[in-house]
């Protein structure tokens, strides 16, 4: 039987979502889920056959109904069911009587209402599978194109509806209403809208794949509440980053639980949450935190050309204004240099004498408090100036400032519309990027809707926003060309329990991939310490060798700096009696190890999420991991360069360059084995955690102080 995953191709998600004629399946006048599909293909222009679809009533709305799919005149091109989940699985039969090709189902009660729902969810699939029949859902809400037109969609359109570059796609339904409302009020025009419920076989890579061909999409935005397939989803994020369709996700659902947190450091700083953002980052997506940063982003970078640099000339009418974006842009890592001399002097000579021309630009409400008689105005003339000077990359303007309403005044409304004409040519000719932004988050009233839109121009809504906005798409094309699929699967878990393994076991694992190891020896007696200790030279550390024991300090099983034979020898006996104390059953095994001083420690650890595979963390070593929570994340596998970029990610690297006298490490050589430890931990089948915490790096002397590994009972030290 062919599979959901052959039969959901570009081709035909090209046709799912621009259907000619729609059937209502369950329609009727006391069915407001119908009435929302109706208003929503008025909203959005849908001019084809919209045919209610009813056993019972002759019409529905005004309009003829047909008894079942099956005595259709000819094939809808798609089908929304709207029926009750008991009746869907004989529509879907009636479809694949009828020649439906394409539908959407909105009934609830399949895989999120558990075990009996994922059985019944699994089963509408197979049947629709078996009939060639592509379906949505269940679960949703449906979708609206506004270029297609089509507007299958059982939910309020906020009017009006305005099209433009935004593609979106929400795992909700109802949210789908604040998007459009937002979008809305802010004249930011969508593409398309999909509301993807359960993704029973149309998922969200799908749907993003859909909106990285759709030409009317210049970029895409995404409402997540889990990444079902990663693998899937990175493939369909590397192309929209081939095609330079930026990806914003607003990811929901933050979690502090880690993998096997109670064992290891790494599993409490690679948390589900932590472990999504590394990948979303990995995968150059943006992530924000709300819908209205969501949208503001997606209009930033759907609306406007996109900056080459981060120099930034600021234009507005107040000195407050100024301030703020100045703080909101030093925090974004965005620049706003000195204007060059002639800049200042072009714009000083449209300036009152109070005034100074710098950059952030007040050119103070004194000008805006003299009568019009001109369209321009000195903020204007101040724009004509700033573009050509050759240290900015581009020129964050305040000065579209237009009424809710055209100004009843005739010559005032011209010379209005005048200047916003010449505005938006200056934009469009302007040798660097220009970007309109609001001082506030309000809503643009249906006047400047009309005129701005009639120029393809988009206001950002407020500074906070604006500036938020900027710094995320400096990072998304800082991260353009870096993008890589992720692999097919997360390695499997091991079968039985995950067990900690003693760490004489886990450096053996170490030292046979060739990872530098600090030396050290087991001993069973205190006359086998003093011998180790002779051997390896004094100072040396003591450390219980359990595995039921992971966090030795926590129970007093460390000891270090110990010299001589009669400190050696107590030493021993003290670390075997806190070792009982916490486990009658432990034995007498004490690893002694050489000392390292004057370094730094730094953790390396490998976990393994349930959805994402290997992760590896890097951050500071020792106790202070978790209780700095300074670390960066990365999925597996990783190189060596990348390990270079986490540790430039680290608040601690000043420790690492050598602060106080202290001997600067050589981050090449610390990346590679870190990228070795992540290469080592992808090899061991059923791997949970291997962490080495610390890893001491003094120069370009390197060496494994404490190794972690957790893994299956039958789990081979590796291949």
């Amino acid at each position: 039987m062919t599979s959901p995953q052959a039969l959901i191709t570009p081709e035909r998600l090209q046709e799912f979502f621009a259907p000619r004629s729609v059937a209502v399946v369950g329609a009727s006048e006391s069915s407001g889920w119908a009435r929302f599909i109706v208003a929503a293909s008025h909203a959005v222009g849908f001019t084809g056959p919209l045919i209610p679809v009813h056993p019972r009533h002759e019409r529905v709305f005004g309009r003829p109904t047909a008894p079942s799919l099956r005595e259709l005149r000819e094939p809808a091109d798609l089908a929304f069911i709207i029926a009750p989940t008991s009746a869907v699985a004989d529509v879907i039969e009636d479809a694949a009587a009828g020649g439906v090709r394409n539908v959407v189902v909105l009934a609830s009660g399949y895989r999120e209402a558990g075990a009996d729902g994922r059985e019944l969810e699994d089963e509408l699939v197979q049947a629709a599978v078996s009939h060639g029949i592509a379906l949505l859902g269940p679960n949703c809400l449906g979708f609206l194109s506004t270029t297609a037109p089509a507007g299958p969609f059982a939910l309020t359109v906020p009017l009006p509806l305005a099209s433009g570059p935004v593609g979106i796609a929400l795992q909700s339904g109802a949210l789908s209403s604040a998007l459009l409302a937002f979008a809305r009020s802010h004249a930011i025009g969508i593409s398309t809208i999909a509301s993807l419920g359960n993704e029973a076989m149309i998922t969200t890579a799908d749907v993003l794949n859909h909106l990285v061909a759709d030409e009317h999409t210049k970029v895409i935005c995404l409402f997540l509440e889990e990444v079902g397939d990663p693998a899937g989803f990175s493939a369909a994020a590397q192309r929209a980053d081939q095609a330079g369709k930026p990806v914003i996700a607003l990811k929901v659902g933050a979690s502090q639980a880690g993998q096997q947190a109670a064992l290891a450091h790494t599993g409490a700083v690679a948390g589900n949450d932590a472990v999504v953002d590394a990948a979303l980052r990995q995968l150059n997506v943006i992530r924000v935190n709300s819908i209205e940063e969501l949208l503001t982003t997606a209009a930033l970078l759907g609306y406007n050309r996109w900056p080459r640099g981060r120099r930034m000339g600021v234009l507005t009418a107040s000195g407050g204004a100024c301030d703020i974006i100045a703080d909101r842009a030093s925090a974004q890592g965005i620049e706003i240099p000195q204007f060059a001399p002639q800049t200042t002097e072009a714009i000083g000579a449209q300036l009152p004498s109070f005034a100074t021309a710098r950059n952030p630009l007040d050119v103070t409400g004194y000008v805006l408090a003299n009568a019009r008689t001109s369209p321009l105005t000195a903020i204007d003339r101040a724009l004509d100036a700033a573009v050509a000077d050759p240290g900015l990359d581009f020129v964050l303007f305040t000065g579209f400032t237009v009424p809710d309403a055209r100004p009843p005044d005739e010559s005032a409304a011209t010379l209005l519309e005048a200047r916003v004409d010449w505005l938006a040519n200056r934009l469009r000719s302007a040798p660097i990027p220009v970007i309109p932004l609001g001082m506030t988050c309000v809503d643009i009233g249906p006047y400047a809707r009309n005129l701005l839109g009639g120029h393809d121009i988009n206001v950002l809504p407020g500074m906070e926003l604006g500036i938020r906005a900027l710094g995320n798409a400096f990072r998304w094309l800082d991260g353009r060309g870096s993008v890589r699929v992720l692999p097919a699967g997360p390695r499997p878990f091991p079968q039985g329990p995950a067990v900690a393994w003693t760490e004489s076991r886990a450096r053996d694992l170490l030292a046979a991939a060739g990872l530098p190891l600090v030396p050290g020896c087991l001993a069973r007696s205190a006359d086998e310490a003093v011998a180790v200790a002779r051997q390896l030279g004094t100072p040396v550390a003591l450390k219980i060798s359990s595995a039921q024991i992971t966090h030795k300090s926590d129970v007093g099983g460390v000891l270090l700096g110990l010299s001589g034979d009669a400190a050696v020898r107590r030493g021993y006996e003290q670390v075997v009696a806190a070792a009982k104390n916490k486990d009658r059953n432990a034995g007498n095994q004490v690893l002694l190890t050489s000392m390292r001083t004057d370094g730094v420690e730094v953790l390396a650890g490998v976990t393994v999420d349930p959805g994402f595979g290997p992760v590896l963390a890097v951050g500071l070593g020792g106790v202070w991991v978790e209780a700095l929570g300074d670390t960066s994340l990365r999925l597996l596998p990783v190189s060596a360069t990348e390990v270079r970029q986490m540790l430039g990610e680290l608040r601690g690297l000043p420790l690492l360059h050598g602060t106080r006298g202290g001997v600067a490490a050589d981050l090449d050589a610390l990346a590679k084995v870190i990228a070795d430890i992540g290469a080592l931990a992808c090899s061991v089948d059923g791997l949970c955690v291997l962490e080495v915490n610390p890893l001491w790096v003094r120069g370009d002397q390197i060496a494994a102080l404490d190794v972690l590994v957790v893994a299956g009972e039958e789990t081979e030290l590796g291949r």
